[in-house]
């Protein structure tokens, strides 16, 4: 949306972010109206949604307006949500850099982004500060402050990091992008403890008396829903490294209260899913390896068959570990199965004795079970030649009916089994294949051309149904000028088409019967 310029300046663009998602774009302009050089607004939207990024940016004629929308706007209310102003930066690079960005965690609740700017304005110009916030806009108690400079950020998480705001001891450090955090390992030095397994009506109090025995507790706190009550797990902070292992080895598996308590390090959310994620990944291998050989795949199984009727079968091969008939979110069999013995020689004795065999009205076929990954790699090495085909490939194929000839005296790569062709376009009209020239050019015909004579025409004539031999008899097949030799096919019958080798001639000639 534009208004009349009311002063001749550059114009100065100011971000938006924090934006209520229904926000539009003349809802943002009346939110800034009051400033006289306003020019324009814009909501930044998905391309193909057209959804609310949620940020958008706000452009004015002059910079004295720009500032002073900074100070006003900034942290303001609208929509209720909290926004954040600040200058528009358009390298990307200064952006994602980090340069200057400050993380700030174990906030108290009662901290907001205005509270935090105040915190951190002392130690140099601050661009932005947000305290992350649930949807109902209750705080994460963590957030982030962005300086002008580097120097600014170095020395307000040197004078910040370890302080004590509103009751709690803050952290401050430099921000790490996501990608290039590193997950700790099992010997790197931890202070805080995950404890889980809580009864109810265990207290803090009660978990500080109990853990303070270890070392110096610097904060704890116990997990609650939204009335208050406990769900059954907290945190324990150390000041000391060696404390918090020390509780750790000594309180995982002890009992208090009713239940018998689980102790660990705290993790993050990307560590724990990766460590999940390879307990997972050890578990299907050695399931993978302990079974090989020994599942079975059973397929065209009929819709009435389940896993007792499959068991019942093959039960008479050996010991069945396990049985499985797959199925549809709905529960109608897709008509397949497995089935898993305790070692490969009854597998293979069920396939032997079951393979092909009727099972309520329908022929089973069986095979030992493969991974999707093998299956995948053995499909496309089996239907790679295809595939190649389809996609164009040349191939070398010889019409049926002629003999392959050999050339030993022309270009090998062309001629190696005999006359080539290109599978493609094989019809009326035979074009040129795509061979390579050959690197040796042919040497030019010692045939003289000799002026056409009632006697020639004749001899033409002759030789549209074949050449004339040396007797001047009419011969049915090809002659190649360029070789000076003449070439019979097997079948007078049927003709010869061959395409045109650069180099050499070769005309489409029927054959006489």
């Amino acid at each position: 949306m534009a208004v009349p310029a009311t002063v001749a300046a550059a114009q100065s663009s100011l971000y938006v972010g924090d934006l209520h998602p229904d926000i539009t774009d003349t809802q943002l302009f009346q939110a800034f109206r009051e400033f006289e050089s306003l020019s324009s607004v814009r909501v930044c939207r998905d391309s193909m949604t057209r959804a609310s990024l949620r940020y958008g940016y706000v452009n004015f004629m002059s910079q004295q307006d720009a500032n002073r929308a900074i100070k006003v706007k900034n942290n303001s209310y609208l929509f209720g949500k909290v926004i954040r102003v600040m200058w528009s930066h358009r390298d990307p690079n200064g952006r994602k850099s980090g340069r200057g960005n400050v993380f700030v965690k174990n906030l108290a609740e009662s901290i907001d982004n205005a509270v935090l700017h105040d915190l951190f304005q002392k130690y140099g110009n601050v661009l932005s500060s947000k305290v992350v916030v649930y949807d109902d806009g209750k705080s994460k108690g963590y957030g982030f402050v962005q300086f002008e400079s580097e120097e600014s950020a170095n020395s307000a998480i040197e004078k910040l990091n370890g302080s004590t705001v509103r009751d709690k001891q803050i952290y401050v450090g430099k921000f790490v992008r996501k990608g290039d955090r590193i997950l700790p390992g099992y010997d790197s030095k931890y202070t805080n403890l995950y404890i889980k397994n809580l009864d109810s009506d265990i207290t803090e109090a009660l978990l500080r008396e109990k853990f303070s025995t270890f070392g110096k507790i610097i904060s704890l706190a116990i997990a609650k829903d939204d009335n208050g009550l406990s769900k059954g797990f907290a945190f324990v902070n150390y000041d000391s490294p060696d404390d918090a292992r020390k509780a750790m080895e000594t309180m995982n598996g002890s009992q208090f209260g009713s239940k018998n308590l689980y102790v660990s390090r705290a993790q993050k959310k990307a560590e724990r899913e990766q460590l999940l994620h390879n307990q997972f990944e050890e578990k299907r291998k050695e399931q993978i390896q302990k079974s090989k050989g020994s599942n079975l795949y059973v397929k065209n199984i009929d819709d009435a068959v389940g896993e007792k009727e499959l068991r019942d079968l093959f039960s008479s091969c050996g010991t069945i570990t396990s049985v499985k008939v797959m199925r549809n979110e709905k529960g109608i069999s897709k008509g397949f199965g497995f089935v898993c013995f305790s070692n490969p020689e009854e597998a293979i004795k069920a396939m032997s004795t079951f393979y092909g065999c009727m099972f309520y009205g329908k022929p089973l076929y069986i095979a030992f079970a493969q991974r999707k990954e093998d299956r995948k790699t053995q499909l496309k090495l089996h239907y790679a030649p295809q595939q190649a085909r389809l996609n164009g490939s040349p191939a070398t194929v010889i019409p049926p009916g002629f003999t392959p000839y050999f050339y030993p005296n022309v270009t090998s790569h062309v001629f190696q089994s005999g006359l080539l062709y290109q599978p493609l376009g094989l019809g009326s009209g035979w074009r040129a294949n795509d061979f390579t020239p050959p690197t040796r050019p042919f040497q030019p015909s010692q045939v003289p051309i000799v002026p056409s004579t009632n006697r020639n025409r004749r001899l033409n004539r002759g030789m549209m149904n074949g050449h004339m031999n040396s007797m001047g008899k009419a011969q049915t097949g090809v002659y190649i000028p360029q070789l000076q030799h003449y070439y019979q096919p097997l079948d007078s019958r049927e003709y010869m088409a061959a395409a045109k080798i650069p180099g050499m001639l070769m005309e489409r000639h029927f054959l006489q019967k």
